[in-house]
């Protein structure tokens, strides 16, 4: 894993990966979410990580105590050839005597997570709607994921002189300068609508998360939330919630237009979103 130890001193570091692919269609043009359980809901998190370096020594260390463990010799997993575990953390992979260890130096560090979550049948409504509209209109999973991105940092890119931002890679197309150009445009309506300079620097940076302590971090908290939405299951999100400090519901509208938000005072539970008990 290759040390964050190439960013601007003043910089705030922050992490970026998703949960669910964005996929409406499959390619004769079939809507998936008929087809298949796949996920029902798309999730953007954003990890502020003050000391990236420290985060990266920890991992670091809690891996190699891992990998010379005799408890774990035959775990699949831990296994070097099967690149998951003795690479990179990754909590869909990592067995659970793994996911409480990672989860135990999260808890002991500074960090604050964000997510901006979307419900993937809401979005097949506005494609729907939009196409009765502009009959040639075709959705591309990106707008999703770029509308969460401006979405995540509307009011975060404010408080710094210059912000390094990780996405986690996706695909094999390089989209270093468009998302750039979604943080430049919450960066910008902010500022104009607060009457601010928009003068902070912005850098951005694609990486495996097995280049990044942060990105292995960040699918930590996304796979927490994601349980809880599609399994029901909220005992890993409230674990984590006190470095939790804030997930936008954009579509649950019960309440509000623009959705819940959910904080310290108020935090994510199965309950507050109606779910039934844990399907497992």
């Amino acid at each position: 894993m290759a040390a964050s130890n190439d960013y601007p001193s003043t910089a705030s570091t922050s992490y970026v990966d998703e949960s669910g692919d964005g996929v409406l269609f499959d390619r004769k043009g079939r809507v998936v979410l008929d087809r298949y359980r796949g996920p029902r809901h798309f999730m953007l998190g954003l990890l502020e990580v003050p000391d990236p370096n420290g985060l990266d020594q920890a991992f670091r260390t809690l891996r190699a105590q891992l990998l010379s463990d005799p408890y774990f010799r035959r775990v699949p997993s831990m296994q070097r050839e099967r690149r998951k575990t003795a690479l990179f953390f990754h909590a869909k992979d990592d067995i659970p005597e793994v996911r409480r260890e990672v989860c135990r130096i999260l808890l002991e560090r500074e960090m604050q997570f964000f997510a901006v979550v979307k419900t993937m049948s809401r979005v097949l409504e506005y494609v729907r709607q939009r196409n009765a509209i502009h009959p040639g209109y075709r959705y591309n999973p990106n707008e999703l994921y770029d509308l969460t991105v401006r979405m995540l940092f509307k009011n975060r890119l404010h408080h710094s002189d210059s912000y390094t931002i990780v996405f986690a890679r996706r695909g094999l197309r390089d989209r270093t300068s468009v998302l750039r150009c979604e943080l430049i445009t919450a960066q910008t309506r902010f500022c104009e609508e607060k009457g601010r300079l928009a003068d902070a620097r912005i850098q951005v940076l694609p990486r495996y998360p097995h280049e990044e302590a942060g990105l292995q971090a960040v699918d930590y908290f996304l796979w927490a939330v994601q349980r809880l939405y599609e399994s029901h299951e909220d005992r890993y999100v409230d674990y984590l919630w006190p470095r939790v400090a804030l997930v936008h519901d954009v579509d649950d509208t019960r309440e509000k237009p623009y959705g819940r938000y959910y904080h310290k005072k108020k935090p994510l539970t199965a309950a507050a979103l109606g779910l039934p008990e844990d399907i497992g």
